[in-house]
Order: C-alpha cells, then sequence, then structure tokens
C-alpha cells in the first residue's frame, strides 16, 4: 500500500472518529465574543462570524482596563464592531479644570472581512483590523483561519500592530520594502492613518473553543502574539502568552464569561445580544376583513359607504378615506397611517370594498398618500381577486392580477364620499440627548419633552414647531465653550453645548408647502427656524419613479445661525447651502442603500457624503456615513473628517398595536463643524417611502 493512500485512509478515519464523537455533543450555540468586542477567543480574533443581523452588546473588565463594545454582524461576510476602552492607569487628561479623575477613554472601530467559507477540508479565512482609525493604541491587522473538528474549533492567524508586538515571527511583508519593518507612532484621534497597516513587528497567535457536553459552558485556550511592554496601560508583567477561559450561556441572549490572561490577570465579563433579523412584535389587532360578499347597486348605498369608509380608516388604516367610482372603476384614496408594510392596508382596503362592491365594477384602484401627497396607487382587477377571495379550485391557482403604478388622480367622479382628515396634528414624546466619551463625564444626558404641534391651512400648506422642554440632565459639567483650538472654521456646530443650556426653547417652527409634481416628481419650500441652530428658507425636488432601485433629489438652502442666548434671535452667521443626492440600491443586495451627496455645507466647505444603511428583516436599519470636504485635516482639526453611525428602529417592535413611527440612535465619534448638513425636519425621500414597498 503507497503512502498516499495510507494517509488518505488515515485521514478520514480520524475524521470519522471526530464526527462520531461530535455526534455525542450538542449542537453548537453559535460563536462568541471576544474581550475586544467581535467573534474571537479571549485577546485574538477567529475567523468565525456571528449570523447576520446579530447584535452584541459587551463588557470586559480587569485591573488595567475596561471594554465596552457593540458588535454587528452587519452582512454574512462582514463583521462591524465599535468599542470604548476606559485605561484605568491614566487620567483623560493632566488638567484637574477640565476633565476632573476621569480615566482616559479612547474609542475604536473594527472591521472584519469573511475571505472563505468553511468546507469540509478547507478552514474559514479572514482578514481584519482593529482600532481603524483614531490614536491606534490597540491598532492591529491580522489574517485569521479556524476549522471545526467535532467539538473542536481550532484558531491559527499572524497579527500585526498590538496583535503583533512580541515578533515572533519575521514580517513577511518586510522582503518587499524595509519601511514595513517599522511601524508608525501613535495617530491622532478620529483619523484614519492606512499607511501603518500591516508594519511592524508580527507575530502568530491561535488557540482552540471546546464545547463542552454541558451546552451552555464552553472553554477556551489561546497563544497570544502581544507581549505588552509597549502598552498604553504602563509596561505590564506578561507571566504567560497562554490564556484560559469560560463562557456560560445563561439564555439565548445572554453569557458571562471568566479568563486567566498573561499569567496574573482576572478578566470578567457579560454579553447581551439579539438578532435585528429575528425581532418580532405580536400586535393586538383587528381581524382583517373575511371576505363575504354582499354587492350593492350600481349606484353607492349612503349607509354602506359610511361603513366601509369607517372600516378603511379602523381597519385598514388609511385616514381621510375617500371612496369614489367612474364608469367600471372604484378609486379609493387616503393616508396609510397604521401599517409599515403598506402591502397590508391594500390588501384590507380591497376585502373591505369586495363584500359591499357596486355592480359594474371591474378595477378597484387604491391610492395611498403620505402628508397630502399621493404615493402610489395600487390597481387590481376585481375578477381575479374575486377568484383569490373564493379560493381556487385545486390545481387551478392563478397569480392575482395586481399593478402598482404611478398615483392616479381620480378627478371628477360621478360619485364619491369621505370622511376628513384632521389638519390639526399634535403630539408630546420623550427626548433623550446624549454624549459619549466626553472629557467631562464618560456619559452626559439630557432627558426632556418635546411638544409637536402642526396644522394643515390647506392640502399643500403645512404650518408647525416643536417646543422643547428640559427635565434633567448633567451637561453642568460642561467645562469648555471655546472654539476648538485645532480648527480654523466657522463654528456652525461646536457651540451645540450653548444651546443645551437651555431649559425651554423653540426647537423648530416654519412652514412648508410640499406636493406630488407628476410622473414620479415631487417638491417642497419652507422657511423659518429649520432646526436647533439654524433657520432660513429652502427648497428641495425629489424624482423618484415607483418601485425603483434608484431616485435623484437636489436641495437648496439659505440660512442663519440662531443666537443661542435668544433662540428667537439670530447671530450674524449666515450661509447657502445644499446638495444634490443619488439614492441607489444595488440590484445584488436589495436590502443595502447607498446615498452620495454632493454639494455645500454649513461652514461653506464643497464635498461630498456616502451614507450606506442594511435594512433587517425587522425593519431595523444601520446605517454609517462619512463626509468628506474640500478642507484640509489641518483646518478641520481632529478627526481629519466627519463621520458617524445611525440605528432607526421600527416602534413597532415596542408596541402592542401596528403604528408606522420610528426612533433613530445617533452616534457621532466627534463632533467638529466641517462637512455638517443643515438638519431638514422633511427630507422627500423619507416622506415618499411607499413608492418603494419593500423597504418601510
Amino acid at each position: 500500500m503507497n503512502k498516499r493512500l495510507l494517509f488518505s485512509l488515515l485521514a478520514v478515519s480520524v475524521a470519522a472518529a471526530c464526527q462520531a464523537q461530535a455526534d455525542t455533543f450538542p449542537d453548537p450555540v453559535g460563536p462568541s465574543q471576544s474581550d475586544f468586542g467581535g467573534v474571537g477567543l479571549l485577546q485574538v480574533p477567529t475567523a468565525r462570524m456571528a449570523r447576520e443581523g446579530e447584535f452584541s452588546l459587551n463588557f470586559r473588565d480587569n485591573d488595567q482596563y475596561r471594554y465596552y463594545s457593540a458588535s454587528l454582524q452587519l452582512l454574512p461576510w462582514l463583521e462591524t464592531t465599535v468599542r470604548y476602552t476606559d485605561v484605568r492607569t491614566r487620567r483623560y487628561s493632566a488638567v484637574e479644570s477640565f476633565s476632573g479623575n476621569q480615566s482616559y477613554k479612547d474609542k475604536a472601530f473594527d472591521l472584519k472581512l469573511r475571505l472563505l467559507k468553511e468546507s469540509y477540508w478547507l478552514p474559514e479565512v479572514a482578514l481584519g483590523s482593529r482600532d481603524l482609525g483614531g490614536t491606534g493604541l490597540f491598532d492591529s491587522e491580522y489574517l485569521v483561519a479556524s476549522k471545526a473538528w467535532g467539538p473542536f474549533d481550532f484558531t491559527l492567524g499572524l497579527g500585526w500592530g498590538y496583535l503583533g508586538n512580541s515578533g515572533t515571527v519575521k514580517n513577511p511583508f518586510c522582503s518587499y520594502s524595509d519601511s514595513y519593518c517599522q511601524r508608525p507612532g501613535v495617530g491622532e484621534a478620529g483619523s484614519i492613518n492606512g499607511s501603518q497597516m500591516f508594519h511592524g513587528p508580527s507575530a502568530l497567535f491561535g488557540g482552540v473553543e471546546y464545547q463542552t457536553p454541558w451546552q451552555p459552558l464552553r472553554l477556551k485556550l489561546e497563544y497570544e502574539g502581544n507581549d505588552y511592554q509597549d502598552d498604553f496601560a504602563g509596561r505590564l508583567e506578561q507571566r504567560s502568552k497562554v490564556n484560559v477561559g469560560a463562557i456560560y450561556r445563561v439564555t439565548d441572549w445572554a453569557d458571562i464569561n471568566a479568563s486567566y490572561e498573561r499569567g496574573n490577570t482576572f478578566m470578567f465579563g457579560v454579553t447581551v445580544r439579539t438578532n435585528f433579523n429575528d425581532l418580532r412584535q405580536t400586535h393586538i389587532d383587528s381581524a382583517k376583513p373575511e371576505y363575504r360578499p354582499q354587492p350593492q347597486e350600481s349606484m353607492l348605498e349612503p349607509t354602506v359607504v359610511a361603513s366601509q369608509l369607517s372600516d378603511l380608516k379602523y381597519n385598514a388604516g388609511l385616514s381621510g378615506p375617500r371612496i369614489q367610482t367612474r364608469g367600471s372603476t372604484l378609486f379609493v384614496s387616503g393616508e396609510q397611517t397604521k401599517y409599515r408594510d403598506t402591502r397590508e392596508g391594500v390588501d384590507r382596503a380591497n376585502r373591505i370594498i369586495m363584500n359591499n362592491l357596486p355592480a359594474g365594477i371591474e378595477t378597484i384602484e387604491v391610492t395611498e398618500s403620505r402628508f397630502n401627497m399621493p404615493q402610489v396607487t395600487t390597481r387590481t382587477d376585481v375578477s381575479s381577486l374575486r377568484s383569490e377571495l373564493a379560493g381556487y379550485p385545486l390545481g387551478q391557482e392563478q397569480p392575482l392580477r395586481q399593478t402598482r403604478e404611478n398615483p392616479v388622480d381620480a378627478g371628477e367622479t360621478e360619485q364619491g364620499f369621505f370622511i376628513r382628515k384632521e389638519r390639526l396634528n399634535y403630539s408630546l414624546s420623550p427626548v433623550l440627548n446624549q454624549s459619549v466619551g466626553g472629557p467631562e463625564s464618560f456619559y452626559m444626558y439630557q432627558v426632556g419633552v418635546m411638544g409637536n404641534l402642526d396644522y394643515w391651512f390647506t392640502d399643500h400648506l403645512l404650518v408647525g414647531g416643536s417646543l422643547f422642554g428640559n427635565l434633567a440632565n448633567n451637561y453642568d459639567k460642561f467645562n469648555y465653550n471655546g472654539a476648538p483650538a485645532d480648527s480654523t472654521l466657522p463654528r456652525v456646530r461646536t457651540h451645540i453645548r450653548d444651546y443645551v443650556e437651555n431649559n425651554v426653547y423653540v426647537n423648530d417652527l416654519q412652514a412648508n408647502y410640499m406636493g406630488y409634481l407628476g410622473n414620479g416628481f415631487y417638491g417642497q419650500m419652507y422657511g423659518g427656524y429649520l432646526e436647533t441652530m439654524y433657520g432660513g428658507v429652502g427648497g428641495e425636488m425629489l424624482y423618484r419613479p415607483i418601485d425603483s432601485n434608484w431616485a435623484v433629489g437636489v436641495d437648496a438652502n439659505y440660512v442663519r445661525q440662531r443666537d443661542w442666548d435668544n433662540m428667537m434671535q439670530f447671530t450674524n452667521y449666515k450661509a447657502p447651502t445644499g446638495h444634490v443626492t443619488a439614492y441607489w440600491r444595488p440590484w445584488f443586495m436589495q436590502d443595502l442603500l447607498v446615498k452620495a451627496s454632493v454639494g455645500q455645507y454649513l461652514a461653506k466647505d464643497k464635498g461630498v457624503t456616502i451614507d450606506v444603511s442594511k435594512r433587517f428583516d425587522s425593519g431595523v436599519m444601520v446605517g454609517v456615513y462619512a463626509t468628506k470636504t474640500n478642507v484640509s485635516s489641518e483646518q478641520y482639526g481632529e478627526g481629519d473628517f466627519t463621520k458617524g453611525f445611525y440605528l432607526s428602529i421600527p416602534m413597532d417592535l415596542f408596541t402592542v398595536t401596528p403604528t408606522r413611527g420610528r426612533a433613530q440612535v445617533n452616534w457621532v465619534p466627534l463632533t467638529r463643524d466641517g462637512g455638517q448638513m443643515l438638519g431638514r425636519k422633511y427630507q422627500l425621500y423619507d416622506l415618499t417611502s411607499d413608492r418603494d414597498a419593500r423597504f418601510n
């Protein structure tokens, strides 16, 4: 028997033995988070990815560091992590009057990309970067592979930077250029320094994660490539490069962690998680109307129509419903205020009409509007709908003949009945303003209440505003109100601390004239106090084809800065600002939205903003944006350019009844004056979301 055949038989035998052993162990419960956040062992990453949509909040604590991180599996092959590191051995600054006794906080952003998915013989392979932008206290790059074998998951990788400080292997890029043998020093907060990537010493790291027969418990063992000799917390003693730990899954959404690292340090922590694709809420809602046809005569019967209008409003969610007929077509119109998926409202409206359908009607057209702007008309063939509601004979099913088209204006009709839409709307809502990572306090907050009042003078003219009242905050810790010393730009946003000192103020007060211009075009004009910091006038136009993957819009504004000492007055600063914005949903990734805006910003700098957001099955949207303008890094100051993250959450995930509202959480690592857009209250792309039923 030749050697090749012998080794093949041996490999198959070992694999079979491990598979047999694996069959006696519980199914894996998904990859776990590392100390730094993101899937990994303890200090080192693995090539594993969580299930798409998994969102984890992580906390780890030892004598030198506390790690606070949030990790999101944005795409099946892309992991993203945001982290704050509390350096317990250092002060935020040497100036006690500025930052008191607060310890140093370092913020970081990590990425990991899967290069190869695991197969029977080949491992999973990933390429990643830690602390991608900023001071680079923990910046690292790595190439890592992981392979499961029964209850064991083995990992081996090569790290640069923090992960490779011990330099146990020669940097392979040194053979290409000597410059790769040295790693540049610490960078500036908020900046991205790509010139240091894969530079300096490198080291091997690896380890194994073991699923015990008791499913909640997993054990970890790793060998790390860091030597901690140049650590920001100080030179740390490392008695061993081998770290050990355990993870216990308390519930499907929570883990507790414990480890012993460097041969002398205990680490403890907790992880809580959810999955944005799986979030669901059971709603208390009226049942969908059953199909019980009781046809009307050709002339609408007022008492029957009155009942239909009431059902359209309360069952189908159409505010201000209207029923009209002309020839063989029956028109239904109204504003969908109940269902995020507007197709649910259309289905209910069709059933309501079909139960008391007038004689001679062959087509039903349901037109949905928003802010009195018609969005889309759903045209349904009555005979096709009747067959679907009555039920097809087995094997004779047919697709429903239904189309979505540009909104149809019924115009003058033979008959028409309606419930008048309310012109006055008001609401009271809680507000939480927060800031993370500041020098005075790691977390600063302001809790208040926002009162909103809107009145439609005509079907197109809306006048409204909002009044903010402060309830509680710790913004009294703000002790620095001067201009940024490292920037030469006008202070268009860094006066934020002056504004929040007002306990009661008019947040916005403006008039909007908006409407549908036809053929997919929408427009609006507005004027007044447009946002907390600016007032002025402006206009916007949007072209958005029905159910299209793209749209384009343009806005132009002339604004003046509001006076923070008296917010009903203005300062002397004024600026023209506006952008041309393209919206695109790639055909190969329909749950992704890419926005690119080109124009002039509030500080009169010119540039481009790229905004990429991902929609998950639950409706939760996560986005990231970055703005680069013609302002140099020196003029801009710390951070180099504007960037941030946001999370948009449908409120129907928290309410017991259906609703279309959303809440948004924003995170901006550093507020600066460059690349700042006007915060317009109404944006036509958002107001026309029903033009694309797939992205609500």
